[in-house]
């Protein structure tokens, strides 16, 4: 499991890719593999960036920007 300073660097840093890319989506899976993280890890991130608004999960079961419309 990620350490409490490395879970707020990984928030920034898919925060970062996110806002480069405005169009990324990406399921769990993807960006596990993207990103080398563990299942745990990449759960309790994506988690909080859910919760925090910054994305939203799709039908798909994807994760997109959650202030752009597509």
């Amino acid at each position: 499991m990620i350490t409490y300073e490395s879970f707020h660097d990984w928030v920034k840093l898919i925060q970062s890719e996110y806002c480069e890319m405005p169009g990324l989506h990406l399921s769990k899976p993807q960006a596990q593999r993207l990103w080398n993280m563990d299942s745990r890890s990449c759960d309790a991130i994506f988690e909080e960036l859910e919760a925090s608004h910054f994305l939203r999960r799709t039908p798909a079961d994807s994760y997109v920007r959650a202030d752009i419309d597509y």
